[in-house]
C-alpha cells in the first residue's frame, strides 16, 4: 500500500490565496478494491477556474479536486489493465483508488507529447475549440479577439480562430508573452495590456471591429469588447479572471448588447460534447500539423502544486500549468 502525498485547503482566501492556507498531507492508500483500481498520478492540471472553488465549493481538510492523468499501477478490474494511462479529476493527490467511475483509458499518439493531452488535445483545448466554433458561431473570415491569448485555453481559442482564416487580436500581460503570440503563433494584432489602455489598444486594432470576442477575463476587457462589438457579434464567455479573486468585476456598457444585438453567453465544455470526436480529430492533426503551438510552465512534485496555482493567477505561466508527480 503506497503513502500518497495529497494538498488540502485548510483556510479559504478572501483574495489571492497564500501558501499558508494549503497544507501537504500525507495519508495511506489502500490495494486497489474489487472491480476497481490504484491509480499513481503524473500530471496535474492548474487552471483558473479552481479559484471559485476556494471560496465555496472545496471542503476544507480534504485532497484538492483537479484535473489530472494517471497511469493503472494495479488492477483488480476487466476495463483497466495495468500500465493503462486515465485521465481523472483526482488531482492534488499522488496516488488513489477508484471503482472506475469518473476515469477515461487514453490511448496517446505517440507522435505527440504526452502532456498535450492535458492541454491543447486535453479539456482545455476542447473549452477552446467548442467555445469558439459552437457558442461563438465562428465564421472563416471574421474579426475576431480573444483575451489571455497567451494562456491554455486562449492561445488554442486565438490559433483556431487564424485556422479558419479570421483576422485575430490577443491581448495579454507581459512582453515575452506577446511577442510568443506575434512572432510565434502569427496573431494579427498583441495588445499588452499593461503597456497601453485596453480601451484605446483595442479601437487601433480592431479597425474593422470585432465579431467574435472570446473573453476569459470579463471587467475593463469585457466593456472595450463590447465597444467594439459589430452588429450580431457573439461573445462567448469562458472566463472572469478580473473577478476571480474580488468577487465582482465592473462592465458599465452592457446597454451595447441591445443595441448591437449581440449574443454574450457563458458556457463549460460539457455543453458541446457531441463535438469530442470533431475536435480529437482536428487538434490532433493540427498539432502534427505544426498549425497549434503550445506553452508550457511545468513545476515538478506535488508540494510545488499550491505554488502552481498562486502562480498562475499571478500570471507566472507561460501557456500551460502542469505540475509533474511522477515519470
Amino acid at each position: 500500500m503506497p503513502v500518497s502525498r495529497e494538498i488540502h485547503l485548510v483556510e479559504r482566501p478572501k483574495a489571492m490565496p497564500t501558501p499558508d492556507q494549503f497544507a501537504l498531507v500525507e495519508t495511506q492508500v489502500g490495494d486497489a478494491p474489487d472491480g476497481g483500481v490504484l491509480v499513481q498520478n503524473l500530471y496535474m492540471s492548474v487552471d483558473p477556474a479552481m479559484r471559485p472553488r476556494l471560496t465555496a465549493g472545496q471542503a476544507l481538510g480534504e485532497a484538492m479536486m483537479g484535473g489530472a492523468l494517471g497511469r493503472v499501477v494495479q488492477s483488480k478490474s476487466d476495463k483497466f489493465a495495468v500500465g493503462d494511462l486515465v485521465s481523472n479529476r483526482m488531482g492534488f493527490r499522488e496516488y488513489f483508488t477508484s471503482d472506475g467511475q469518473g476515469l477515461t483509458k487514453l490511448a496517446a499518439d505517440p507522435d505527440l507529447s504526452l502532456t498535450v493531452y492535458m492541454h491543447a488535445l486535453g479539456m482545455t483545448g476542447f473549452t477552446a475549440y467548442g467555445g469558439l466554433l459552437h457558442i461563438g458561431q465562428l465564421k472563416d473570415g471574421e474579426q475576431v479577439f480573444v483575451s489571455t491569448a497567451a494562456g491554455a485555453v486562449g492561445s488554442v481559442a486565438a490559433q483556431i480562430a487564424k485556422i479558419k482564416g479570421c483576422y485575430v487580436v490577443g491581448s495579454t500581460g507581459a512582453a515575452d508573452k506577446a511577442a510568443w503570440l506575434k512572432d510565434e503563433v502569427g496573431l494579427d494584432a498583441v495588445i499588452n495590456y499593461k503597456d497601453a489602455p485596453i480601451r484605446q489598444a483595442l479601437e487601433a486594432a480592431t479597425p474593422k471591429g470585432i465579431d467574435v470576442y472570446f473573453d476569459n477575463v470579463g471587467g475593463d476587457h469585457l466593456e472595450a469588447a463590447l465597444r467594439r462589438m459589430n452588429t450580431l457579434g457573439r461573445i462567448p464567455v469562458c472566463g472572469f479572471i478580473s473577478g476571480y479573486n474580488s468577487g465582482h468585476s465592473n462592465v458599465s456598457n452592457l446597454s451595447n448588447i441591445i443595441y448591437s444585438r449581440v449574443m454574450l453567453r457563458g458556457f463549460v465544455g460539457t455543453d458541446f460534447m457531441h463535438l469530442y470526436g470533431d475536435f480529437q480529430r482536428d487538434m490532433a492533426g493540427w498539432l502534427k500539423a505544426g498549425k497549434v503551438k503550445y506553452q508550457e510552465t511545468i513545476l515538478d512534485g506535488i508540494a510545488n502544486a499550491p505554488t502552481a496555482l498562486i502562480g498562475l493567477l499571478n500570471g507566472a505561466n507561460s501557456g500551460k500549468m502542469l505540475v509533474k508527480l511522477a515519470d
